[in-house]
């Protein structure tokens, strides 16, 4: 077992009025409702990032170079994610994790109703891109600060023995946002017309984050510090800038913590994004099957990564992290025949690799808060994932994209696969403690 690390042992003690206000429903409902939306936000791009923006804010004439245009605008939140990790990090270890949390909420939810407000291409010309670019940043922004404050509000709260449980709910808003953003898009697209569809009806669904701020604001609110922070604050152990701090004594931890995150973001954009636009553009699906194939693939991810919150405290967390590398690995060999095997190879590419990644993303929350003291970890889980991000995701449908038109589906899957070596090497240079 791995629970005896930094984040493992909950004070008994502290905070009693925290405990008994942050019931563990509350706790975890306030966890996996903002992590829902702050995905239902991002993905709602992802996916028009393949329907919509190539046609409406890019120039007309290329449609694969309209296509890479929309991947490296995608990417850009990416690159801001680190930022939104220093800064709400900073705010979440001096000031406390339910402010920033709440702050993080707005500034991706705003950056998403807005962009459901923009001009196109048509109307504006080259500043449709530029105003997109930053929304994108903002989204990006909001996710960096949001994932790390949303999975310490869940472990920190934790019982003994749970934390790894506790820390799937978080991760659950993950599946759950890929199934609420491509439903959403299906129900657009078997009611509406093409043409209804790229005039209005793509901005339903950023405008509709609007309602969905509201509920995750009101969930938010009613919460209370977590029992370690209150800890941490009474026994006056915050430091003054966290992100220094971490530099100072911690650069092995986000080292490592960027490697261990690797393979996640690599693995997923690959069987989502890019798997999206290779089934329109390539396997030339209807927009309407490709949406189902996200569909399915969702269920099987939430369903695994549900399950992986119940074994992780039972098996542990590491050995369990470094089966499922094994099995990314092995999956990597089947990329090209499974692309390449028509709707059936499509649907088994979708189900079996999303339901591989759901077993590592219920539990990289946890292994990447495990390393870091209470006074930084928000920064410090926070900033891993969000490296990670950087390196596996940003560029991830892109390299995809470039490989298969280029070197063909083969090269897809040891993309894939040297991911996962590099994300194995580094669990096991990661000490017990630290994964």
């Amino acid at each position: 077992m791995t629970m005896s690390d930094h984040a493992g042992a909950m004070p008994s003690a502290a905070a009693p009025h925290s405990k008994a206000l942050n019931s563990p429903a509350r706790v975890l409902t306030a966890s996996l409702v903002g992590t829902t939306i702050e995905f239902f936000d991002f993905y709602v791009y992802a996916t028009a990032a393949v329907l919509v923006f190539p046609k409406l804010f890019f120039p007309a004439g290329n449609d694969t170079a309209a296509l890479l245009a929309s991947f490296a605008v995608f990417s850009i939140a990416f690159f801001a994610r680190p930022f939104g990790a220093i800064l709400f990090g900073h705010f979440g270890d001096r000031v406390g994790r339910k402010t920033t949390l709440v702050a993080a909420l707005l500034t991706m939810g705003i950056s998403t109703v807005v962009i459901g407000l923009l001009p196109t291409h048509a109307q504006i010309g080259i500043a449709a891109p530029a105003l997109l670019v930053l929304c994108r940043f903002g989204q990006g922004l909001g996710l960096g600060g949001e994932w790390g404050g949303a999975v310490l509000l869940a472990t920190e709260n934790a019982p003994p023995g749970k934390r790894n449980w506790y820390a799937m709910f978080p991760q659950l808003g993950a599946p759950l946002g890929l199934f609420l953003a491509s439903g959403t898009f299906w129900l657009l697209l078997h009611f509406v017309s093409p043409e209804a569809f790229l005039s209005w009806a793509w901005r339903v669904p950023f405008l509709a984050s609007i309602v969905l701020i509201v509920i995750g604001l009101w969930v938010r609110l009613s919460i209370t510090e977590t029992p370690e922070f209150q800890k941490a604050i009474d026994k006056a152990e915050r430091v003054a800038v966290p992100g220094i701090e971490l530099l100072k004594k911690h650069k092995r931890s986000l080292l490592l913590g960027t490697l261990v995150g690797l393979m996640t973001f690599v693995f997923f954009y690959v069987c989502t994004a890019y798997l999206l636009s290779y089934n329109v553009g390539v396997a030339k699906m209807s927009l309407l099957d490709a949406l189902k194939v996200q569909i399915a693939g969702a269920i099987a991810f939430g369903t695994t990564n549900i399950l992986a919150g119940l074994l992780g405290d039972k098996l542990g967390r590491r050995n369990l992290l470094i089966a499922n590398c094994l099995m990314v690995i092995v999956f990597s060999f089947f990329v090209a025949p499974l692309l390449g095997g028509g709707i059936a190879g499509i649907y088994a590419f979708a189900l079996i690799g999303l339901a591989i990644f759901g077993i590592n993303y219920g539990l990289i929350g946890a292994a990447l808060a495990a390393p870091f003291p209470t006074a930084v970890r928000y920064t410090g889980s926070s900033m891993t994932f969000n490296m990670a991000s950087i390196f596996g995701a940003s560029l991830a449908p892109y390299i995809a994209t470039y490989l298969q038109a280029n070197y063909g589906l083969a090269y897809i899957g040891y993309y894939v696969l040297a991911a996962a070596v590099i994300t194995l090497i580094a669990i096991f240079a990661s000490g017990k403690q630290e994964v």
